[in-house]
């Protein structure tokens, strides 16, 4: 099913955005980001500390991300069906329930492995379609104004990874300040606080041709629609391709290498500034992308993404002095940052909307499911072996993947998505 540019163009005209619009969405996705960034560390760094295994933190991790995967198709129906805006208002409240169960179980003294599994795999069913609304509500909130798609995404996914870049570092801060379990607290104030300034962005969402064949279908096949699409549209499934590999592959190492390294070191202030130090560039890779894509096509900025990203893992998987790490972190940020913004641009172009919602969930299946595969086999392996041997392993596994990926002839169709073959929102 192949989109066109212009029939994008044409079913764009019928929503409304303002440059408030698009600012409040940024606001909003900076807050919520911020919190969800401090539950990346904070999950993994209990579960270390809980079970003094990897592996079971890993299986932990892998076992908690089930509902999202399982319910994805579930969660872009939702935000198809009953409108962006109101979806993600809903799904930011969702969680917010979990984040206050954590410091509740442990004050009862009911925090075990099996309390954390539990709650973790709750905060998995109820928390992860926001991200996913946002994403497809951006271009609702540009249209009509000067602001071009590739202007929103690096602004979007910049202002986002500046949201992750705190996070962690903040979390670290405040697990010696207020302790692990008071740190979600913290955690349910910013969720509560994305969702109401959700509730301040103004906008009429945009509708397409494809909206009433949509509702007349059974509701099997609307639920499947994304995954459909996706393998309908070469330069979305090339892109949905790398991301799944760079997911399953490298992800591991931040949420179970890395926090086994520094958690065995005794060392969290090292781990929350490293993780912040790998997401700021990341936001100066994604605030990049608009640059770039005025100067290089979208498969060579992909090319260019993947390559520097599996590069810059070779010397961190030695676990060198900090300074080096650092070093290698921020090229590693500036690599991974144009891909999230690249990724937006060629769904919400090649998409129509009416199906947005759907494939925005795909990919964040593809980012939960990826890791629930390889995340309890790292920790298995880094048990076994240990960091030293499986960082390494890893590292090299994420180039072969980057190499293969970014040589195949289907990369090239990245750029019918190009916003030369665009030139109007």
């Amino acid at each position: 099913m192949a989109q066109t540019n212009s029939s994008q163009r044409r079913a764009s005209r019928d929503g409304r955005g303002s440059v408030t619009a698009f600012v409040m969405l940024e606001v909003t996705s900076f807050v919520a980001i911020l919190g969800g960034s401090m539950v990346f560390m904070l999950l993994p760094w209990t579960a270390i500390n809980l079970a003094h295994s990897s592996a079971t933190a890993g299986i932990v991790m892998a076992i908690s991300n089930i509902p999202g995967l399982v319910l994805s198709p579930v969660m872009g129906s939702f935000i198809d069906k009953i409108g962006r805006h109101r979806a993600a208002v809903l799904l930011q409240l969702a969680p917010i329930i979990t984040s206050l169960a954590f410091p509740f179980a442990n004050s009862f003294g009911a925090m075990t492995i099996a309390t954390l599994l539990l709650l973790a795999v709750l905060r998995g069913l109820l928390g992860n379609g926001s991200m996913s609304a946002r994403k497809a509500l951006l271009p609702d909130s540009v249209a009509g104004t000067r602001i071009t798609l590739e202007r929103a995404n690096s602004l979007h996914e910049s202002i986002a990874a500046g949201g992750f870049a705190i996070g962690p570092a903040l979390a670290s801060v405040l697990i010696g300040s207020l302790g692990t379990y008071n740190t979600f607290y913290v955690v349910a104030g910013m969720e509560l606080l994305a969702a109401l300034l959700t509730l301040l962005v103004k906008v009429v969402e945009g509708h397409d041709a494809h909206e009433a064949d949509e509702e007349s279908r059974h509701w099997i096949h609307y639920l499947l629609t994304g995954f459909k699409t996706i393998g309908q549209v070469p330069s979305v499934l090339i892109l949905f391709t790398t991301f799944a590999v760079l997911a399953t592959v490298y992800l591991p190492t931040e949420v179970v290498v890395l926090p086994n390294y520094y958690a065995s070191v005794h060392d969290p202030e090292t781990l929350g500034f490293l993780l912040f130090d790998m997401a700021i560039f990341t936001m100066l890779g994604s605030l990049a992308f608009e640059w770039l894509s005025n100067r290089f096509s979208f498969a060579n900025i992909m090319r260019w993404s993947i390559l520097t990203v599996a590069l810059a893992m070779l010397p961190m998987c030695l676990l060198p002095n900090a300074w080096v790490m650092f070093i290698a972190g921020a090229v590693l940020g500036l690599g991974w940052g144009p891909l999230p913004p690249l990724i937006n641009t060629v769904i919400q172009r090649k998409i129509p909307a009416s199906q947005r919602g759907r494939v925005f969930s795909v990919e964040m299946t593809i980012w939960t499911g990826g890791p629930m595969i390889s995340m309890g086999l790292v920790g298995w392996g880094v048990d076994a072996v240990g960091v030293r041997v499986m960082y390494p392993a890893i590292a090299i596994a994420v180039v072969v993947a980057a190499v293969i990926v970014s040589t195949r002839k289907s990369v090239r169709d990245l750029n019918t998505a190009d916003f030369t073959d665009a030139t109007e929102q």
